[in-house]
């Protein structure tokens, strides 16, 4: 689809009335072009350090809210040429960066595929495909990189460490990430005429490990992405999704507040009960999404509609005490899935090849 025939696709206000309103998604994007860096990384907040994953996120929301301001989109397009300058000679980016300079050799897989996600995503809103082909060497080096880490039955393993060396064990949510990007990954190269058989045979072999073989992943079973992040990330649909979330829904989510980060503390988190959101969405859940990005609405600040990352309810405290440029992202894109404001929605509703 070219620029032009993205421009005349009718797109909804990105609002969910009665919960969060357009003017107050706008005002928490304006905080995240503010906290860009000049060389266009997007740390966690002004003067922090910056990860490759939560500034794709960052980028995603900045061209959700980019289809009606033009600051916005070039915000985000910058966040996407920072990749290209940024990324290791081998594969990958480093785990942190810290003011354009990364502080540590690790490189982490699911830092390494969701740019794949995010280019993607960019494709489907903006229709620029010079922009995608400018892009491609950075989504291609990110998933090379990752299917270097594959394991014995197909697994991918979580970085490679400083010394250069795979990580010695799988992560359930990375994996569920990794899948997600092999397929928008897949996806954008069919767009641009560069058929990637492989990484769509690779998506298909952990959508099986995540499937049947949750033995193979490291338990973090306390951590409520592993719970949702292999429906979130389109390897386990239907019914089984239904009954994945029906499972465990009363140890994670807190009527009234919002999702757990892990089930034995009290403390819910913006960014996961917005991550939960996008899994809902994708399985046609929209009034159980509302409902919980209505519940989570506590976090965010009056003053400039930012949120804050997380509640300790317990303590009846925020904690910690910050504003993290990814948790209002990961808001902005929740609520893009639940109205399907921008054709960007589809990359969370896995519905781009339906």
């Amino acid at each position: 689809m070219s620029t032009a025939a993205a421009a005349a696709v009718a797109f909804r206000d990105l609002e969910l009335p009665g919960v969060v309103s357009a003017e107050q998604l706008h005002r928490a994007a304006d905080h995240l072009v503010r906290s860009q860096e000049e060389d266009g990384a997007v740390p966690w907040f002004p003067g922090g350090h910056t990860d490759v994953w939560d500034h794709v996120e960052c980028a995603m929301a900045l061209t959700v809210t980019g289809v009606h301001d033009p600051e916005h989109a070039r915000a985000a397009r910058r966040a996407y040429l920072w990749l290209d300058s940024s990324r290791h000679p081998d594969g990958g980016w480093a785990a942190k960066f810290r003011q354009g300079r990364p502080v540590t050799r690790l490189r982490e897989a699911n830092h390494a595929a969701y740019p794949a996600v995010g280019l993607f995503h960019h494709l489907l809103v903006t229709g620029d495909t010079e922009f995608a082909e400018l892009m491609w060497p950075s989504v291609e080096s990110g998933i090379e990189f990752v299917l270097g880490l594959r394991g014995e039955h197909g697994e991918i393993l979580w970085a490679r460490s400083e010394d250069g060396s795979p990580g010695d064990h799988a992560l359930l949510t990375v994996c569920a990430s990794v899948h997600h990007a092999l397929r928008c990954g897949a996806a954008l190269a069919a767009r641009l005429g560069r058929e990637q058989p492989e990484w769509t045979a690779a998506a298909e072999r952990l959508a099986v490990l995540i499937r049947e073989r949750e033995e193979l992943f490291a338990d973090r079973s306390r951590f409520s992405m592993d719970w949702f992040y292999p429906i979130l990330g389109g390897a386990v649909r239907g019914t089984a999704a239904k009954e994945r979330l029906a499972e465990r829904w009363d140890r994670f989510v807190v009527p009234g507040l919002g999702v757990r980060c892990v089930s034995d503390q009290p403390w819910v988190t913006a960014a996961e009960s917005s991550e939960l959101v996008l899994a809902l969405a994708s399985l046609g859940e929209i009034e159980a999404g509302v409902q919980v990005l209505r519940d989570v609405q506590h976090l965010r600040d009056e003053e400039d509609g930012m949120y804050w990352t997380g509640y300790q309810f317990a303590e009846q405290v925020r904690w910690p005490v910050e504003r993290s440029t990814w948790t209002s992202a990961a808001v902005i894109l929740a609520v893009d899935a639940l109205t399907g404001a921008t054709p960007g929605s589809q990359v969370f509703l896995h519905s781009w090849d339906t």
